[in-house]
């Protein structure tokens, strides 16, 4: 008797934030179909949170959920990614100790995983992009904040306690700002899109020139990302300054990462990192002056292959 050929291998990844959740169906080599976005419910009951989910699916799915593989969710942390069990997100107040897996899981009869969003894209660059064929794997993804995940022979480093992998709260600065976190000197504080685009407004409020000025319509206090990289790309030598500053602050850091875990790449996605896209040259020439690798300077820095779609492609390489 003729078996019936095997189905192609199908997952549905979803990416839930504060104020919407996307979904897309995902097929094994990591590309990205039938994308939807829809509402979070965040600030009401957890069956309203859970219904968002539950709808940003039902719209991506084929006709029954037996014709996908699995379903992977990228979840507000702190969570537990043994168990799928959100546990208490700022971002997510409707959410405590809420068991998200489980819930989903009763609804679509298929495997259900559920992570924070750097180490799913951390796992999705790993296996589908610009981290696939090498064995250790260093993500960053720099943004409104900066958010890391560690992949070893293809599984995402957790720790004991599934906390591993805050690599955007390593402080390189003991006497530097406070972080969100309550520690001084994170890089996530010194060198994210949010710090990048702060300390150009205070420059500029300071009364250095820039035509930063002009970009934000005269308001120092509206200069945000966007804004310093068109200021750059139109050579304004104060966007230069903060960005080469910035570049300076991650080699540092990521010296750290190269002499903490040696890996065989680190993949750089999030939207500064389009922004520092430029000096990733810059600093990869100073990751050897700031480590005791010996051998750091063939750690290539290569950007993510996914963008805004990571938690999407992140979601369903959790299952994949």
């Amino acid at each position: 008797m003729t078996q019936a050929p095997k189905q192609p291998s199908i997952f549905v990844g979803v990416d839930i934030g504060g104020t919407k959740i996307a979904a897309g169906l995902v097929d094994a080599n990591g590309e990205i179909s039938s994308q939807t976005r829809v509402a979070m419910v965040s600030n009401s009951s957890a069956d309203d949170g859970l219904n968002a989910v539950l709808s940003a699916i039902a719209q991506v799915l084929p006709q029954h959920s037996d014709g996908i593989s699995g379903i992977g969710i990228c979840a507000p942390g702190p969570l537990d990614p043994i168990t799928g069990i959100i546990l208490n997100p700022p971002n997510v107040p409707c959410w405590r100790n809420f068991p998200l897996a489980e819930s989903v899981q009763k609804v679509h009869r298929v495997t259900v995983k559920v992570d924070n969003d750097a180490n799913a894209a951390a796992l999705a660059e790993a296996r589908w992009g610009a981290g696939r064929g090498y064995r250790n794997v260093f993500y960053a993804t720099i943004g409104t904040g900066i958010g890391t995940g560690i992949v070893v022979d293809g599984h995402v480093y957790h720790g004991r306690t599934g906390a591993a992998g805050e690599g955007g709260h390593m402080s390189i600065d003991y006497r530097g700002p406070l972080c969100g976190c309550g520690k001084p000197g994170c890089i996530e504080v010194l060198a994210s899109g949010t710090a990048i685009a702060r300390r150009a407004r205070e420059h500029v409020a300071a009364g250095h020139k820039s035509s930063m000025l002009e970009l934000a319509g005269g308001d120092a206090r509206a200069i945000n990302g966007e804004i310093v990289r068109k200021a750059f790309d139109g050579g304004d030598a104060l966007a230069r300054e903060i960005l080469i500053e910035t570049a300076e602050m991650i080699a540092l850091w990521l010296g750290n990462i190269v002499d903490l875990l040696d890996p065989d790449v680190i993949v750089i996605g999030g939207g500064a990192a389009v922004l520092l896209k430029t000096f990733f040259d810059d600093i990869r020439n100073r990751i050897p002056k700031l480590t005791v690798n010996p051998r750091s300077s063939e750690v290539p820095i290569v950007h993510a292959r996914y963008g805004a779609d990571s938690g999407i492609a992140g979601g369903a390489a959790l299952c994949g």
